[in-house]
């Protein structure tokens, strides 16, 4: 097995200490070495070339009855940098800009008009959830194919829809831009904090003015070679499109019996050939839904299929789940340039 060398010790060490620092801080030196399990002079030196790198600060001292360095508290310097998640719907786009501790930093909606410039209306309300501060990257989701290779966004039925979105917008800012498909980013949400927390592979199905899947296997999204994985809406039942079957529009009267006979169809497809042991109905019909659809479908699924699987409604806190999605995605795209990329040993 390899050795680091000094130079790869001092990179996983850093960001060993950062990321600590991001989930737990403010911590003090020597919280940071029973928490790392690194010697007194190695925190040390780690510490004074963090701050001399203007990632970390003093944030305070613990104890009024302790003084010195170990009772100093050091944090990150949240706004090293900001970052913007977006969530183009057909109707509206919503931004969120948060600092590198995910601190909420400003928001903006804008409805979308029926022929919008939709890069110029996107960066306008980026800018304006910004308020001025130079954002490190920006996020958005949005319905559509996105090509893993070129970039490229098939139509994903919104006003002023163009395929070289990302390069658009990336024309109009200094910051990174990634455009992802709203489904992905969704599970990233629920992933990190919601229905799937926990489970490296599981299945999110969105139940909304679209209808879609996202996969995660081995903790990873999988999105396919043309970034089609998880477009179960195609599929067809009855002489019908899943889609028109349970998106909103077509669904959304229907009660939850009726609805979970249909739902059963797009998780027993996914099911049969992924056997991600759990899904997530996702969307205004899937988090809407509730404990009793997901427990529907599950009792249905249970009939057709031998693999075990869990059904959960979404659950990630706040809500918009594509905008949470994006703001993580964002903020892993800033910290890994920031604070150095995650390095494993060996």
């Amino acid at each position: 097995m390899k050795t680091a060398d000094p130079t790869m010790a001092r990179a996983i060490n850093d960001r060993l200490a950062l990321d600590l620092l991001l989930e737990r801080g403010p911590l003090t030196a020597p919280q940071l070495r029973a928490l790392t399990g690194l010697s007194r002079p190695t925190v040390s030196d780690l510490v004074e070339r963090l701050r001399a790198d203007g990632l970390i600060e003093v944030a305070g001292e613990t104890g009024a009855d302790r003084r010195g360095p170990n009772a100093r508290l050091y944090g990150l310097v949240a706004g090293r940098a900001h970052v913007a998640g977006v969530d183009l719907r057909r109707d509206a786009v919503h931004v969120t800009v948060a600092d590198l501790a995910e601190n909420p930093a400003g928001s903006s909606s804008r409805p979308l008009p029926d022929a919008p410039d939709l890069p110029g209306l996107i960066s306008e309300a980026v800018a304006e959830a910004a308020g001025g501060t130079a954002l490190h990257a920006v996020v958005v989701g949005t319905p559509g194919l996105i090509h893993p290779g070129t970039g490229l966004v098939t139509d994903g039925d919104m006003p002023g829809w163009r395929p070289d979105l990302r390069r658009a917008l990336q024309d109009r800012t200094s910051a990174r831009v990634v455009v992802e498909n709203e489904v992905n980013l969704a599970a990233v949400a629920e992933h990190r904090d919601g229905a799937a927390a926990g489970h490296d592979d599981f299945a999110l199905l969105w139940l909304d003015d679209g209808v879609g899947a996202a996969i995660v296997l081995d903790g990873r999204l999988r999105r396919g070679a043309s970034g089609g994985a998880g477009e179960v809406g195609m599929l067809r039942f009855g002489g019908s499109d899943l889609c028109h079957a349970v998106e909103v529009a077509s669904a959304g009267q229907l009660d939850t019996e009726a609805l979970a006979d249909r739902v059963t169809e797009g998780v027993f497809a996914l099911v049969a050939v992924l056997d991600p042991g759990l899904v997530v109905l996702g969307g205004a019909l899937g988090r809407g839904g509730g404990d009793r659809l997901a427990g529907l479908v599950a009792d249905r699924l249970a009939e057709l299929s031998p693999a075990a699987t869990v059904v959960r409604p979404a659950a990630v806190p706040e809500g918009d789940a594509v905008l949470r999605g994006a703001v993580l995605t964002a903020l892993d795209l800033a910290r890994d340039d920031v604070f150095g990329r995650p390095v494993a040993a060996g």
